[in-house]
């Protein structure tokens, strides 16, 4: 989307694709409540230990890629952030969210993935998962709507995006745990509607299985072309929710996707302000053939800061353990 929409001049490049980057956040933000409730209801970690296992896992790859950013634009571009912002930016707080003049505009969402892992050990629930979602949730939204002048800059985008991590935290409480009492109406409801669904799997089958993977492509593509409007953030749950569905009922693999998954959070870090300020592929090469130097560079790069960050976080915990 930042390449279709920002860099390059025809809209129509990388089209549809581009314009789901609403979608991607929302997967990041579900997939990040899935995680560490998933998580959470398998291990018993106090308040601080969460803090120290998440947080560190969070801010060392944060703290490499904003060091990068600020040394490699002082040195070549010449550029000298305030100190005030530079203070604000270790610690991950970012107002603004402006593609061509802040460091990294892409870190609104640092702000946004910190503030839920400020929220989650303290407000998580073993029991009810579903109720933890709510109370987050709902603390969200009261602060979005005292419209707080110092988020003024970044708060469109929370605003479009605060479902997401509460949902994954209830799908994880309903796929990893089974929340239901023995025999009651819910429990009742829950048994028949697995039942159903073995006997579409059973009777089925192939003819099924390619029929609701259609569905899904259909719903896919069809709320991504409508992905404007008062109902945006609804328009992309329900987008993000279909690729979640399609990806979990398809029976092939596909590595190369995972492997963008696996390193997607350092993806995130890095790739704007070197598609951005400091472009070297899409000025001298067509459009197609910079985009996939840029995927295998990324993928490259990527490997290394994990690689780099893993190494960090082995010295530190060596240190303290």
């Amino acid at each position: 989307s930042h390449i279709g929409y920002f860099l390059v001049t025809d809209d129509r490049f990388l089209f549809p694709i581009s314009i789901m980057a609403g979608v991607g956040v929302d997967l990041f933000l579900f997939l990040s409540g899935l995680g560490l409730t998933a998580s959470a209801l398998k291990n018993k970690l106090s308040i601080l230990e969460f803090y120290r296992k998440n947080f560190l896992k969070l801010f060392v790859p944060f703290w490499l890629a904003l060091f990068s950013f600020l040394l490699i634009d002082f040195f070549i571009l010449k550029i000298d952030y305030p100190l005030l912002f530079v203070t604000k930016a270790f610690f991950g707080i970012f107002t603004t969210a402006s593609l061509y003049n802040d460091v990294n505009s892409p870190f609104w969402y640092f702000t946004l993935i910190l503030f839920y892992y400020l929220l989650f050990p303290i407000l998580s629930s073993k029991k009810r998962p579903w109720l933890s979602s709510i109370i987050i949730y709902a603390i969200s939204y009261l602060i979005l709507r005292l419209n707080l002048y110092v988020i003024s800059g970044v708060s469109f985008f929370y605003n479009l995006h605060i479902m997401a991590f509460p949902i994954g935290i209830t799908a994880a409480w309903l796929f990893y745990e089974v929340p239901f009492k023995k025999g009651s109406i819910i429990n009742n409801l829950y048994i028949y509607l697995k039942n159903v669904s073995a006997w579409l799997k059973k009777y089925l089958s192939l003819i099924g299985h390619y029929i609701l993977m259609a569905l899904l492509i259909i719903v896919i593509c069809y709320f991504s072309y409508y992905f404007t409007g008062e109902r945006t953030q609804i328009i992309s749950i329900i987008t993000m929710l279909a690729i979640v569905w399609l990806f979990s009922v398809k029976k092939i693999e596909f590595k190369l996707l995972s492997l963008f998954g696996i390193y997607s959070f350092e993806i995130y870090l890095l790739h704007w302000p070197i598609l951005y300020r400091y472009d070297f592929f899409y000025k001298y090469l067509p459009a197609w053939l910079a985009t996939a130097l840029y995927l295998i560079f990324f993928i490259g790069l990527a490997w290394l800061f994990k690689k780099l960050s893993g190494l960090i976080l082995k010295i530190i915990d060596k240190k303290y353990n």
